[in-house]
């Protein structure tokens, strides 16, 4: 992949010339990219320009290519990423990095589509459901504690989806592929004058690698923004999505092995139905050269009804999640320069409003026999943020910076009729601090330290009986040193170590009737990130990343002090990934690329053997057969590795087989 060392348009490749935070007086670039990376402009307040940390960087070219069910796939292109894929339906999987895994127990990064927080009430990623690959102009990965932008869920950082905006194009890509797999999609993009429109129609229907593994989805998008003057920029952004999708279940051990592609007779009723909807408003606006602010509203709604049943000595359940959030954003900075020194004050601040409707029935072929859980809950989270970035010297520059968020709401029990209050966190202070060196023309030699923070979710996070004392929120404090090499735009490498500690770590229960949460107790994640691309000669380029990390809980749970020292569940040790690129042929575009894991432990016990390990490739041919048609034939897991999603219910192993080898013919229209 082409990788520039760049900063991506904070909101897409064609924004109005204000977004981009103004550069400072010496740049610094902690970043990798993978893909296309387009600069139109400087950028604004909130901007992740201001932050030095690890920051990856998938271009809109690669993940406009891409053939992927979900858009949460793309992410895995990025390096230190991981991937898990549940494969069951819209509980399709996730991704999350920095020794934290996808199992839902723990979800530690903040999400957001264009800049706006798209987690669930449970730090899941719904919401990124209503995202195609035709209209994403990049991903912005920022990884670690030292970022103050975010607070609730962004425990291992964040990750910024950010959709085409502006231009005036048409885009067309019709794809059918195994699995009897179709897809269309259409984005168009109309900008005259101040004013521009950009929308999108994508449809996508599969048949699935297993039985009983049918989806549907729909999404629409419409992006209006007009500039008042090459200033001042508003605009508003709509999005609806509905998806519904078959089950087909987690097999057996044996099962797994003798027919990967098989379902359990008692998943045959199993399947989801979601729907989401965003809305947002942006304002941007510049006063001067030294001073700008920007900010957003938004309204989120979650609407999911899912049959599932995780083994046969289990009930079906029906599982209703209802949820409503109202939020505002808001940053505003200001250069200067002191005694000659440049200087950079930011702050900022953020609010959601959550309205919660979770319900739980044990069911028999989707017809209801009891309702195990009935519960309204209001979570209030409010943070205000102060940043500076200080030039003392050409090749030195500090950023100190000091968030504090509030959390406050009310839980109702419509089973029990009974109330309770949310746990007095009190006001959670995160202190941060970044040191960047450059000491030589290319190289920046880059330290943080930071806190970030997690609180209980769902009905975790309420002071409910039998407990009469108020949880302490869980403060994770992580530290990185870097150094970032780019001699030239041939050749750009990364080499990262870093660590979070937490104290009182929790962790959801994920089959609770409740849907409380457990204590895991102390922990430590660490690990070693390098990444490394090149462009040796015109039309080859390539890139590759690899990762150590390792997940310990330190001081356990009281009533489980065997567990000291060991491993993190579904926390693999090494991740790996890389790819190239090549283009010296005219018109003749060729891609391969891959990437895998080493196995994890199932539980917190260690005893349950290690599984999940994988390693895939896949490979791309594309043929511009005029200027404004391509041809192109994707592969995926093009030797057929049979890998799996494995995790322990109690008694068994439970297995979900990954897709095998498949293809996808499709052909694209640009005008």
């Amino acid at each position: 992949m082409r990788a520039a060392c760049r900063m991506l348009a904070a909101l897409g490749a064609a924004h109005a010339p204000f977004l981009w935070a103004q550069e400072p007086a010496h740049h610094v670039d902690t970043s990798f990219s993978v893909g296309e990376i387009i600069v139109t402009a400087r950028g604004m307040a909130g901007n992740s320009a201001n932050v030095t940390t690890s920051i990856d960087r998938l271009g809109g070219d690669v993940a406009q290519q891409a053939n992927v069910n979900y858009a949460w796939e793309l992410i895995g292109r990025l390096p230190g990423v991981m991937l898990t894929n549940f494969n069951q339906g819209t509980t399709s999987g996730k991704f999350s990095f920095r020794g934290f895994n996808g199992e839902g127990e723990i979800n530690a990064v903040k999400l957001l589509i264009d800049g706006i927080p798209s987690n669930s009430n449970d730090g899941n990623m719904p919401f990124i459901d209503s995202l195609f690959p035709l209209d994403i102009a990049g991903v912005e990965v920022v990884r670690g504690t030292s970022d103050p932008r975010y607070g609730l869920h962004a425990i291992a950082g964040s990750a910024d989806i950010l959709t085409r905006i502006g231009g005036t194009y048409l885009d067309a890509k019709a794809s059918a592929g195994s699995f009897a797999t179709y897809e269309g999609q259409l984005s168009v993009g109309l900008e005259r004058g101040g004013l521009s429109q950009n929308y999108l129609v994508a449809y996508r229907e599969s048949g699935g690698y297993r039985d009983h593994g049918d989806l549907d989805r729909l999404s629409l998008a419409g992006k209006w923004f007009y500039s008042l003057s090459p200033d001042v920029r508003l605009g508003a952004i709509a999005r609806y999505y509905r998806g519904t999708a078959q089950e087909p279940g987690y097999l057996t051990y044996a099962d797994s092995r003798a027919a990967p592609r098989m379902t359990n007779a008692y998943n045959a009723t199993d399947g989801d139905k979601r729907a989401t909807q965003q809305y947002s408003l942006h304002l941007d606006a510049s006063f001067n050269e030294r001073l700008d602010w920007t900010a957003k509203a938004y309204f989120n709604r979650l609407r999911d009804d899912r049959y599932v049943q995780f083994s046969a000595g289990t009930a079906q359940q029906r599982r209703v999640t209802n949820e409503d959030q109202w939020g505002v954003l808001a940053a505003l900075h200001y250069h200067a320069s002191v005694a000659g020194m440049p200087l950079m004050l930011e702050v900022g601040g953020d609010y959601q409003d959550q309205d919660n409707i979770s319900r739980r029935y044990l069911s028999v072929r989707r017809v209801a026999t009891s309702q195990t859980r009935d519960q309204a809950f209001a979570l209030k989270v409010g943070g205000v943020y102060a940043q500076a970035i200080w030039e003392a010297t050409p090749w030195l520059r500090l950023t100190p910076a000091y968030r504090i968020d509030w959390v406050g709401g009310h839980f109702r029990n419509l089973l029990g009729n009974s109330e309770a209050p949310i746990n007095d966190y009190g006001a959670i202070r995160q202190p941060k601090m970044s040191v960047t060196l450059m000491p030589a023309k290319g190289m920046t030699l880059y330290g943080n330290w930071g806190r970030s923070f997690q609180i209980g979710v769902g009905s975790g996070a309420y002071l409910i009986p039998p407990r009469q004392t108020d949880l302490a929120p869980s403060i994770n404090t992580g530290w990185e040193t870097g150094v970032k090499y780019a001699p030239g735009e041939r050749l750009e490498g990364r080499v990262a170590l870093w660590q979070q500690k937490a104290t009182g770590e929790i962790k959801r229960k994920l089959n609770d009737p409740l849907g409380d949460s457990e204590n895991l107790g102390a922990t430590r994640r660490r690990g070693i990130d390098v990444q490394l691309s090149a462009r040796p000669v015109a039309g080859l380029s390539f890139w590759g990343a690899l990762s150590h990390q390792r997940g310990t809980i330190l001081t356990p749970d009281p009533a489980t002090p065997q567990y000291k020292g060991n491993d993190i569940d579904h926390v693999p040790h090494w991740l790996f990934s890389g790819g190239v690129d090549f283009t010296a042929v005219p018109r003749l575009r060729l891609s391969l690329w891959g990437g895998g894991q080493s196995s994890y432990e199932l539980a917190s016990d260690n005893a349950r053997g290690r599984w999940g390990d994988y390693a895939t490739l896949n490979a791309e041919a594309a043929y511009q057969l005029t200027p404004q048609v391509e041809l192109s034939l994707s592969a995926r897991n093009i030797t057929d590795e049979r890998y799996e999603y494995v995790w322990w219910d109690g008694a068994q192993t439970m297995h979900s087989p990954a897709d095998g080898a498949n293809a996808t013919a499709a052909v694209r229209l640009r005008f």
